[in-house]
């Protein structure tokens, strides 16, 4: 495209996460997701445990933004569930990324939830059709401000958990993911170029469950981040 050539609409702003403890923002790129990272989790959903290859599917990154603290639950479905995650924020990338050297391409880290139709998934499983309607929906995956790898390192264990009203609903360890992120990162890389603003969610332990118009939910991985919300 010539550098004088107008676009037919105003092209959409980026979207941007917040980076706690500073006025920059994250660009967001891509947004990629790992399908049952944790045994109990694979177990809870029918699946085997067993170290296969993973799998990825994708959001969008408007999905990562929350309205105002409020999740607005979506049309066409009445079995939403939560699944809480560690998000990855990548500031480099490439192809054929060596596990040994992935984590040089980390940004920061965060603490989201994969809101999830349940119902809309269950039939597309049924069918052999993709996920997209069950997972690419706004605000679908809402994700606390990315804490820098710079200022916590690159934790490798640290509680995950996710509270709905009051009660402990998930709970489990990073240390219990099946791929951890370097393995993960290289996986990835391996059937896509990885580059700067991409996100990865990387999976959720068991005690996936509904959410209802009223609910509070609170989450957090401890050493990370936390975030809270209410279901409308």
């Amino acid at each position: 495209m010539s550098a004088d050539r107008s676009t037919v609409f105003a092209a959409p702003s980026p979207v941007l996460l917040p980076v706690d403890g500073s006025t920059d923002a994250f660009p967001v790129r891509r947004v990629y997701c790992v399908g049952r990272n944790y045994a109990a989790h694979a177990i809870e959903m029918g699946g085997d445990p067993d170290r296969e290859p993973p799998f990825f599917f994708q959001k969008n990154p408007e999905n990562l933004l929350l309205a105002d603290g409020v999740f607005p639950y979506p049309p066409l479905t009445e079995d939403v569930h939560h699944e809480v995650e560690c998000v990855v924020a990548l500031q480099s990338g490439g192809s054929e990324i060596a596990a040994g050297s992935a984590l040089d391409c980390v940004y920061a880290y965060a603490v989201g939830i994969d809101f999830t139709r349940r119902d809309l998934q269950a039939l597309a499983k049924k069918d052999g059709r993709p996920w997209t309607a069950a997972k690419a929906f706004e605000h679908s995956a809402p994700t606390s401000p990315l804490v820098p790898a710079a200022r916590i390192g690159h934790p490798s264990q640290g509680a995950v958990w996710l509270d709905v009203n009051g009660s402990r609903a998930q709970t489990g360890d990073l240390n219990q993911m099946i791929w951890k992120v370097p393995e993960i990162i290289a996986e990835l890389s391996k059937l896509v170029t990885l580059a700067a603003g991409d996100v990865i969610m990387t999976g959720t332990p068991s005690g996936v469950g509904p959410v209802r118009r009223g609910d509070t939910v609170v989450c957090g991985i401890d050493g990370i981040a936390r975030l809270s919300l209410s279901v409308a």
